[in-house]
């Protein structure tokens, strides 16, 4: 992996229509596959409240620049997915700045469910 990794939960809430009707759950997800980062699908990330959770992992020269995964919270709309795919080309979390207003969707689990989430 040379570039971010984005986890994508699609558990019990996250990417259901049930939830979130207004939402293209599968496009999403093959927007991200699409965009140029290596994406890790997950059944879980126990964030519930915060559906959609992707997490962006940074990459090699992130973690070398001090940074950590980063958690987005809210990411239903096409503009956010697109912000977030706009991020990873730039090179993520460490080596470039999130565009526009995406860090307002950022939040930080408990110690307990990042390390349940191997993140």
């Amino acid at each position: 992996m040379s570039g971010p990794l984005l986890t994508v939960c699609r558990g019990c809430c996250c990417g259901r229509a049930e939830k979130h009707p207004g939402t293209d759950h599968r496009a999403q997800l093959d927007a991200f596959r699409a965009g140029g980062a290596t994406v890790r699908v997950v059944d879980c990330l126990d964030a519930c409240e915060r559906s959609n959770v992707v997490v962006v992992s940074p990459s090699p020269a992130g973690r070398a620049a001090g940074a950590r995964p980063q958690w987005v919270g809210g990411v239903l709309e096409e503009e956010i997915t697109q912000d977030v795919l706009q991020w990873v080309a730039d090179g993520g979390p460490g080596v470039a700045d999130p565009p526009d207003f995406l860090d307002l969707s950022f939040f930080q689990p408990s110690r307990r469910v990042r390390g349940e989430a191997g993140l």
